[in-house]
């Protein structure tokens, strides 16, 4: 899969903005340290179930974490 085809997504930005570390943010959503990093890499697409808690957590749509390439 090139760059051009993966799910792009601004999930560590958000993060960032609120102050979480990958392992607080994985905590909160109980999934692994190592998934959040392989997401916000673009090496992992959350299922939809994971995207919508991510997108709680920050009080967010998921089209504000992640957009489809153009």
């Amino acid at each position: 899969m090139s760059d051009r085809d993966r799910l792009h997504n601004r999930l560590k930005v958000y993060r960032a903005m609120h102050e979480l570390t990958q392992a607080e943010l994985a905590e909160r959503v109980d999934v692994s340290r190592k998934t959040i990093s392989r997401i916000e890499s673009g090496g992992f697409v959350p299922s939809t179930e994971l995207a919508l808690k991510l997108a709680r957590e920050f009080d967010a749509h998921v089209e504000d974490l992640f957009q489809l390439p153009e």
